[in-house]
């Protein structure tokens, strides 16, 4: 039997404070809240393409790394560090393999993710 076709529709990421990791994203992202319903909130989509973001509140506290995460493509790395940091995020690390560059960050609430550079 073959598979049917499928493709991810939100990417929800765990947290304490949907609304305010809601806030950080969208405003990183360029995006609006969606909506809201019982413990979720969601981010619009910048295209009808796009994956969409969605924050879930859990009682638990982040405690390790991600498994997944998202990555976003970005004009100018300096500036979207600068913001990020000035909104509650964190540098954790940069990458180079090959030519190819990334920074490692995290949101507010330890959640990682990649700023990609145009290149």
């Amino acid at each position: 039997m073959t598979a049917p076709t499928a493709k991810v529709w939100y990417l929800t990421i765990d947290c304490n404070d949907p609304e305010g990791l809601a806030a950080f994203w969208g405003e990183l992202l360029g995006v609006e809240i969606r909506g809201t319903m019982e413990n979720f909130v969601f981010l619009s989509r910048p295209s009808e393409e796009a994956v969409a973001l969605a924050f879930q509140k859990v009682p638990e506290e982040k405690v390790v790394k991600n498994r997944a995460h998202p990555d976003v493509h970005v004009e100018d790395l300096e500036a979207v560090t600068a913001w990020v940091l000035e909104h509650g995020g964190e540098r954790v690390a940069d990458q180079d393999i090959d030519g190819f560059v990334w920074r490692v960050m995290r949101d507010p609430e330890g959640n990682e993710f990649c700023v990609v550079p145009e290149q």
